[in-house]
């Protein structure tokens, strides 16, 4: 599946401020009884560790609360949230994560571990995130 600009998908899982100046893109997650997918757009946001997505879709999608995590914001404010697993798929690929049920007013923002486990780039000229291609590997001599 070809994700374009400002356009992602988000499946529902198994179980279950720095922002870079970069064109917003989407993401997406998958169930073992059956596929629930969503798309969203989100900013790119490598800053942030994990991607936050609106507390309504991921109930809509039964996402399960799994854990909650605390996240301070740049003026020092702590915000607290609840996190689900899902499985983003971005740039062609997915991957398993762990997502923020955003509240009202918090950003939609794909994070980092998200942007890892797909492992892209950005396209410069079409400022799109596609494949990085092969990931970097280290293997013993023998």
């Amino acid at each position: 599946m070809e994700v374009a600009p400002g356009v992602g998908v988000v499946r529902r899982g198994a179980t279950c401020m720095h922002r870079e100046s970069v064109p917003s893109y989407g993401f997406p997650a998958v169930t073992a009884r059956r596929l629930d997918t969503a798309r969203v757009n989100a900013l790119v946001d490598t800053g942030a560790e994990l991607s936050w997505i609106p507390r309504a879709l991921l109930e809509v999608l039964g996402v399960e609360r799994r854990k909650l995590w605390h996240s301070r914001q740049a003026d020092g404010t702590v915000l607290e949230r609840c996190t689900g697993a899902v499985h983003p798929y971005v740039a062609g690929t997915w991957t398993v994560d762990e997502v923020v049920f955003g509240e009202p007013g918090d950003l939609v923002l794909l994070g980092a571990r998200s942007l890892d486990g797909v492992n892209p780039r950005v396209e410069p000229v079409s400022e799109r995130l596609v494949d990085a291609g092969p990931a970097p590997a280290a293997v013993c001599a023998q």
